[in-house]
């Protein structure tokens, strides 16, 4: 049971308080009292350090589709690893990759690759500056995306800090200078009058708006497609570009969610799956906008580099496992996702606890709140849920699941009829938990 002062996880924290600040590289991982340190992963299982295992829906935060050592993309890096892991020159991976990639999403002509989603996203807003000549980005209250300075503004505002009218652009990290602050125009998620207001406002100014079609910082809720459509229509009056972030969204299908919502934005970030477990990211978008950086003709508007960017094993092993990502893929993840969903929504009404799930797709989040979740302020916990919630995750993982600690679930192309099951039965129980104790 978790926590146990007598693990091996608890020794290993204890030996990693020396090396790493807080004994920890992600702050993402940390939970207290301790982390639960992973030995090996198979399919959808992980065992940890103490041999206990887990069915694994966080999967490395959406990024591993195929689970664990899928044997396509073990075989794929293994080849490619014998061949040469990286190189001062281009190789034939990176063509394959991109042409993929172009050929799945139609507002694609060309591809850059980087080696994070957080690279992705900052050579993309770097990339609309370099474009339209202007300094100032929008993006929405509460999104995720990455730990560039600029794109994460007013990331986790509290009440105090929101703004009576419209979202005040607040640091995240202590240290953020005034004038990225002033930068960022931060608008609501989901609110298509507040935002296309705003965005209209600051138009003259903007480079581009950022949007994540369903943020999981901001409750995983799936954007209204008239907000989307809304963003769309207001870049174009105001020459700014559309930038979409589909680090995560792009396993909601085979043309991302961009496809689901048949909106075409101008650059796309990619990262995560498209990576095949490997680190990546990707600036994607027409020719137009990605010839800010073409060197043909001298140093380009935006110059970028990267010594491990396009590397070959990430390319071999990204393109392996985009091409299981058929039709038949995303319609197994659309059903086990829908089930997981509707098997825990089910959970909450006989528990009787407030809360329910929301997501589409793979992608599910879990709140403890009994009003409708649409954005960053509706799914702001209160302490009340934030007991409830963590009660919840410390339920599920003393029952052999894997979650987030703040409800994310991530679920992945192994996960078979009776691991839904068992996730559902995990959920129910962990809620049973939650009602008898809050």
């Amino acid at each position: 049971m978790y926590p146990d002062p007598k693990s091996v996880s608890r020794a290993m924290y204890d030996r990693a308080l020396a090396s790493l600040p807080g004994g920890n590289t992600r702050t993402t991982v940390f939970m207290k009292p301790y982390p639960i340190y992973a030995a090996r992963g198979e399919g959808c299982r992980v065992w940890d350090v103490d041999g206990n295992e887990h069915i694994d829906c966080i999967n490395n935060f959406t990024s591993l589709i195929h689970g664990h050592a899928h044997p396509a993309l073990v075989e794929a890096a293994k080849r490619q690893l014998a061949l040469g892991s990286a190189f001062g020159l281009p190789t034939a991976s990176e063509i394959d990759l991109a042409e993929l990639l172009a050929s799945r999403l139609p507002s694609v002509d060309q591809v850059r690759f980087a080696n994070s989603g957080t690279e992705a996203v900052m050579m993309a807003l770097k990339a609309a500056r370099a474009f339209t000549g202007r300094p100032k980005i929008a993006k929405c209250e509460g999104a995720y995306h990455g730990s560039y300075d600029y794109a994460e503004v007013s990331l986790d505002p509290t009440p105090e800090a929101w703004g009576r009218n419209a979202p005040v652009s607040v640091a995240y990290a202590k240290g953020t200078p005034d004038n990225v602050l002033a930068d960022v125009i931060t608008i609501p998620f989901n609110n298509a009058d507040a935002a296309v207001s705003l965005i209209r406002e600051h138009g003259s100014e903007l480079a581009c708006v950022l949007v994540d079609p369903m943020p999981n910082r901001a409750g995983l809720a799936p954007a209204d497609k008239a907000y989307l459509e809304a963003l769309r229509r207001i870049t174009c009056e105001v020459g700014a570009l559309l930038i979409f972030d589909e680090v995560i969204t792009f396993r909601l299908g085979y043309r991302g969610a961009q496809g689901l919502w048949d909106i075409d934005p101008d650059l796309t970030t990619l990262g995560k799956i498209i990576g095949g477990g490997f680190p990546v990211g990707a600036v994607a978008g027409r020719k137009e906008f990605m010839a800010v950086f073409d060197p043909r003709h001298g140093k380009p508007a935006l110059p970028h580099g990267g010594t491990f960017s396009a590397n070959p094993v990430t390319m071999r092993a990204g393109l392996a496992a985009m091409e299981l990502l058929d039709a038949a893929a995303f319609a197994r993840l659309d059903a086990i996702g829908h089930a997981v969903r509707t098997g825990i929504d089910d959970a909450f009404r006989q528990s009787g606890v407030p809360g329910g799930t929301v997501g589409l797709g793979s992608l599910l989040k879990i709140h403890f709140a009994d009003r409708p979740i649409r954005d960053y302020r509706s799914a702001y916990l209160t302490e009340q849920e934030a007991q409830r919630q963590a009660i919840f995750s410390h339920g599920l993982l003393n029952r052999g699941v894997l979650a987030a600690g703040y409800g994310l679930m991530a679920l992945s192309t192994p996960m078979t009829d009776a691991d839904v099951d068992a996730i559902i039965a995990a959920a129910s129980d962990a809620l049973a938990e939650v009602s008898s104790s809050v």
